[in-house]
């Protein structure tokens, strides 16, 4: 039997092009000789259509293109995800769903069993679990077909204690084929290597994993789907980031790839995270139909990083660089910011803000009459600046990125309305030792980013002599406590008996969580880690925390 992996890029909703896209995909599958074809979790409707799956009209959408989709399975079947309606009035409406589809209609449908409700994943406020378990018989091959999370149980066994594996592996299948849509994450495809190959090693199976491609706003899916033979060797990964379509060749629960690719040679995290976030801001605009972007540039490294970034995305023809200097903006920041932009060839605007915060300032000095200057002055610059930078959005159609860094979210270190604007926040995920490596990586083939910018000291310039080490500590010893803190859910108890310095470890966990109010108002970030702001870190706004 050929089989073959279909690795797209959908957008969630857009039924029209989604199904064409499929109904392509599968007419091509059929011309190579494909007996089946293989596509992701929900690719019907999208993963994760959050609340758009209460809507009636949407699932009808998600009826009618199924329908379309098997009217194509003439000569060929199919494997594909979708949203399914329940009977019963008890539960949960919907169930998360592969069907497998041939002959022009539905032969199967298999429901999901393990509901992950962690991090990015909220799966129980819309489906209802599976408890019930059959293999799909076709061409004399006894599938086992299981939904992403159904794998992780072996990986997880204190979230779930159920394996739908050792209930499929009953009837005694030939292949095992998960359809998945796992988010990117730094250092997440190990973990899936991992979790696949437990199964394989336990059931003496080969296994096809086959993940999603594509951004939605925050969350990014990385493809790099997966196909293993029954010794747990890795015969082949699909392209990360991209989409692809791939044939393989099963004869007696041995898998082979139908042209032999190269082997998968894992690139280093930092370029993964770099083809995330361009991906990231790809999605985000053509998704939402934007095709030009704005940002401010500083001359400073956080800025650089995600003007690289957004011209290498959407082209530099589309991207708007805007100088703001003020009274205390160095000569060569300026200078720095400049040099950038005639590296990228991008467009760009100076636009000081002297007159403009000295206008404030002598419209606030009655009200503010015998008090000293102080951090409002300078969060006055950053909000006019904001001001420049949505007036240039609204009166020339751009999109405004957000430039601020994961550490700097982190400890509130940014102006609520002011730095902290933006409709995306490209770098709002990534430590600021990481972005200092994401610099370097834009520059490994040539001078991109200025070297001055990576060099010299981060500084706000909203003050005579600003650093930012006025006000935090040092970057790597900052990063290292918000690893603990953030990504690793480590107590400040914890984070201490790792080697750091008691008072600064208290301070920086009250700075995070006097910040929480503003990373609230914040833009959607873009994730590259398996803790980013937004969704994924749930935090009440009131609380009394135990430091």
């Amino acid at each position: 039997m050929i089989i073959a992996i279909a690795q797209i890029n959908y957008h969630i909703g857009n039924f029209e092009e989604n199904t064409e896209k499929i109904i392509a995909t599968i007419i091509k599958a059929k011309c190579e000789g494909a007996d089946l074809i293989v596509f992701p979790e929900i690719t019907v409707g999208g993963y994760l259509a959050k609340d758009l799956f209460r809507y009636n009209s949407f699932l009808e959408a998600c009826e009618i293109s199924v329908g379309q989709i098997a009217a194509s399975c003439d000569g060929i079947a199919c494997i594909i995800g979708a949203p399914v309606r329940r009977k019963l009035n008890k539960g949960k409406q919907l169930y998360n769903a592969a069907l497998f589809i041939a002959d022009r209609e539905v032969k199967e449908v298999i429901h999901k069993t393990l509901l992950p409700d962690y991090d990015v994943f909220d799966e129980y406020r819309y489906f209802e679990p599976n408890d019930t378990f059959k293999c799909v018989n076709y061409k004399g091959n006894r599938i086992a077909l299981t939904i992403c999370e159904d794998l992780w149980n072996e990986h997880s066994p204190s979230l779930y204690r159920l394996d739908p594996m050792v209930e499929l592996a009953k009837e005694q299948p030939d292949i095992m084929i998960n359809i998945a849509a796992s988010p990117f994450a730094e250092n997440h495809f190990e973990s899936r290597c991992a979790v696949v190959r437990a199964h394989i090693k336990q059931h003496e199976l080969p296994a096809l994993y086959v993940n999603t491609i594509g951004a939605h706003a925050d969350i990014i899916f990385d493809g790099r789907s997966l196909v293993f033979d029954k010794e747990a060797k890795l015969i082949d990964v699909l392209n990360p980031f991209i989409e692809d379509l791939r044939y393989y060749q099963l004869t007696d629960k041995k898998i082979v790839a139908r042209e032999p690719g190269k082997v998968y040679d894992e690139p280093e995290p930092i370029a993964n995270i770099h083809q995330a976030l361009i991906l990231g801001i790809k999605d985000f605009f053509a998704k939402s139909g934007f095709k030009k972007a704005v940002l401010g540039l500083s001359g400073g490294i956080d800025s650089a990083v995600v003007a690289a970034l957004a011209c290498e995305a959407l082209g530099p023809k589309n991207v708007m660089g805007v100088l703001m200097p003020s009274i205390y903006s160095s000569d060569h920041s300026v200078q720095d910011a400049m040099d950038l932009v005639e590296n990228l060839g991008c467009l760009h605007e100076i636009i000081p803000i002297k007159e403009a915060t000295n206008a404030f300032d002598k419209m606030m000095e009655k009200a503010f009459n015998g008090k000293e200057s102080d951090i409002t002055e300078e969060n006055i610059q950053a909000r006019v600046r904001a001001i420049v930078l949505m007036a240039m959005s609204n009166k020339h159609g751009y999109i405004l990125l957000n430039t601020s860094n994961k550490s700097e979210a982190a400890v509130g270190y940014g102006t609520l309305y002011g730095d902290m604007a933006g409709s995306l926040g490209v770098i709002g995920d990534v430590f600021k030792t990481k972005v200092y490596q994401l610099a370097h990586y834009i520059n490994r083939k040539a001078a991109i980013i200025p070297e001055n910018t990576i060099t010299k000291a981060p500084s706000a310039e909203l003050r005579p002599d600003q650093k930012d080490s006025d006000s935090l500590p040092e970057y790597d010893v900052l990063d290292a406590i918000l690893y603990r803190y953030i990504e690793l859910e480590w107590s400040s108890k914890e984070i201490i008996a790792d080697g750091f310095d008691e008072a600064l470890v208290r301070r920086v966990i009250r700075l995070i969580v006097g910040a929480e109010f503003k990373r609230f108002q914040s833009p959607p970030i873009l994730r590259v880690t398996r803790k980013a702001f937004g969704v994924g870190r749930a935090m009440p706004l009131v609380a009394k925390h135990p430091f």
